[in-house]
């Protein structure tokens, strides 16, 4: 059997900030148990969910070595869908009010989580084949792994895959302060390891050192291979090109269930017409837009960034909503204080019919998907989506930008043939 552990900043049910909690909490309950043991470790943060530690038993505390410093280092262990989580506590890491900080913080902060996900490893005697991680906040595990722990024996055979859910998030800094916080060689901070335009590049670590690459997307793949969607590393990913590979993410079917789903008003049960209408008065009652059967409904559940491609539905709404009056806006996010107010602005202007909730609740977010007859992402790029995804599922036609997972999960509607 396989032993595979998942690395990861965030994963659901315990944190969420993005689509990366959602792959490293859901993936790993549908690998097939009989070939596969697979395990998730996971920061202990202050701000997770109380509910959640009740469940969690701490099984052992060590110490882990950064450099000329050591800190302490609880694992808790506890279990979700099936899955055995570890949880590495310490205070003066994961205290804070979120997951994420300034990243003069959070360089730190994960460069010690990595080594002390390596450092317990023997400790709780899960030996893994392979060590998956996810994003700039594990780059560095390959590394260390690589150049402090390959002595071992028993990490000696650990294979690493390094996965990229955003190439724009690198973690970035300077090499003297990651040199001193890792402990890492002179040789590390080269031009083809580490260094990327004078700093220590974090996500690069990863991508240098795994044994495999992958994202998320297939085009996405592609894209961030040429300079206009490397962020500056496409170099290093070519380099990779024999090892690196897009696969698509998806989505956890049980959760995402408009036949069952507990967060919408009206499950779907054999007439999509009258599902689709009820949950779409349902929403409009609860965004106090005014009722119409017959409105056309937009939906925008996203973080309100240039990236999700606000700044091309700030130059047309007011358009949209002027010239049809039989159009209605719904949003739910937050982001960017300009979208916000814009967001905010266009609801008081059109009353009735353009509506803002500047949060993020998960049960609105499902009656959005539900409710709405089109679902609006029309991002500069994505790595994948999930949110399309989602209107997918639901049955909510989603109108998105040709880019990225867009690409690869919305086909395109062919106005002549009517398909």
């Amino acid at each position: 059997m396989k032993k595979v552990l998942f690395a990861a900043s965030e994963a659901v049910p315990f944190i969420k900030t993005g689509g990366l909690a959602d792959v490293a909490g859901t993936l790993p309950a549908n690998f097939p148990k009989n070939q596969y043991d697979v395990r998730v470790i996971l920061p202990l943060y202050a701000c997770m969910d109380l509910a959640r530690k009740k469940n969690m038993k701490r099984i052992l505390e060590c110490q882990v070595s950064l450099n000329w410093r050591t800190q302490y280092a609880g694992v808790y262990q506890t279990q979700a869908a099936g899955v055995t989580y570890y949880l590495i506590d310490n205070e003066y890491y994961f205290s804070g009010p979120s997951p994420y900080d300034a990243i003069y913080l959070d360089a730190e902060k994960f460069a010690y989580f990595s080594k002390a996900v390596l450092t317990v490893l023997p400790l709780i005697g899960f030996q893994p084949d392979i060590i998956h991680c996810h994003d700039w906040q594990t780059g560095l595990l390959p590394v260390f792994l690589r150049e402090q722990f390959a002595g071992d024996p028993f990490y000696r055979k650990i294979k690493t895959v390094f996965t990229i859910h955003n190439l724009r998030y690198q973690g970035r800094w300077f090499i003297d302060a990651i040199r001193d916080i890792t402990g890492l060689a002179d040789h590390c901070f080269t031009y083809d390891r580490l260094e990327s335009y004078g700093k220590a590049n974090l996500l690069k670590g990863g991508i240098v050192y795994a044994d495999a690459v992958t994202t998320v997307s297939s085009s996405y793949c592609k894209e961030i291979c040429t300079p206009e969607g490397g962020e500056g590393l496409d170099g290093a990913l070519r380099a990779r090109g024999s090892s690196l590979q897009g696969i698509l993410n998806g989505l956890d079917y049980e959760v995402y269930h408009p036949g069952k789903d507990p967060l919408i008003a009206y499950p779907y049960s054999r007439s999509f017409s009258a599902y689709k209408a009820s949950n779409k008065a349902v929403l409009q009652e609860r965004m106090g837009l005014k009722q119409d059967p017959d409105t056309f409904l937009i939906g925008i559940v996203s973080r309100l960034t240039d990236q999700k491609g606000m700044d091309l539905i700030a130059c047309r709404i007011d358009y949209v909503l002027q010239s049809e009056e039989r159009i209605q806006l719904v949003v739910l996010g937050t982001g960017e204080e300009r979208y916000e107010h814009m967001f905010q602005e266009l609801a008081a202007r059109y009353p009735g019919r353009a509506a803002a909730q500047i949060a993020y609740q998960e049960d609105a977010a499902h009656q959005i998907y539900a409710g709405c007859d089109a679902f609006l992402m029309p991002s500069m790029f994505e790595p994948c989506g999930l949110t399309q995804m989602m209107s997918l599922r639901y049955g909510t036609v989603p109108i998105v930008r040709e880019t990225g997972g867009l690409k690869d999960t919305v086909e395109a509607y062919n106005e002549f043939e009517h398909t």
